[in-house]
């Protein structure tokens, strides 16, 4: 079953990376005490979530921080070296890159989606979350587009 409004997000560890490699990271501690907006794409690099999806929040970050979130966090299916290289591309430096390598965070939440069809294995849906201290208070999933998970759509509820 998939997270929802009200629930407290799972305590996962991954990874992101540091100034000497990858960095393990707890998710609990990246939303303790803290409001944080939280995105997921299905993959780094892909058509929608690198024209769109992750180029919208490099441009509102300021304007999402704005209002009173303490960060923005980027998730995929992917590993620390691929969202590395993807935030760099897209000059992300607000944006907390964080690697779901294993499909563990997205799994958690009740949001994977199976894209073997097309040669991407499990990976998470495209959403949007909007995090007080750990516990979910918006939560969008986009099936296709960006009308639920944008940036600009986050900043209209926030």
């Amino acid at each position: 079953m998939a997270i929802q409004t009200g629930d407290t997000l799972p305590n996962i560890e991954l990874q992101v990376m540091g100034e000497k490699g990858p960095e393990k990271v707890n998710t609990g501690d990246l939303f303790a005490g803290k409001k944080v907006v939280i995105f997921a794409v299905p993959g780094a690099f892909t058509p929608t979530c690198s024209r769109a999806h992750l180029p919208g929040f490099v441009v509102d970050a300021d304007k999402i921080k704005a209002k009173g979130v303490d960060s923005i966090i980027c998730t995929s299916v992917n590993d620390t070296f691929v969202m590395d290289a993807w935030g760099k591309a897209h000059n992300a430096e607000e944006i907390i890159m964080l690697a779901d390598g294993l499909g563990e965070f997205a799994e958690a939440i009740g949001l994977t989606q199976d894209r073997t069809a097309s040669q991407m294995g499990i990976r998470s849906q495209r959403y949007a979350m909007i995090v007080n201290d750990g516990t979910v208070q918006s939560l969008d999933i986009d099936e296709q587009g960006l009308e639920k998970t944008s940036s600009e759509a986050i900043l209209a509820r926030l």
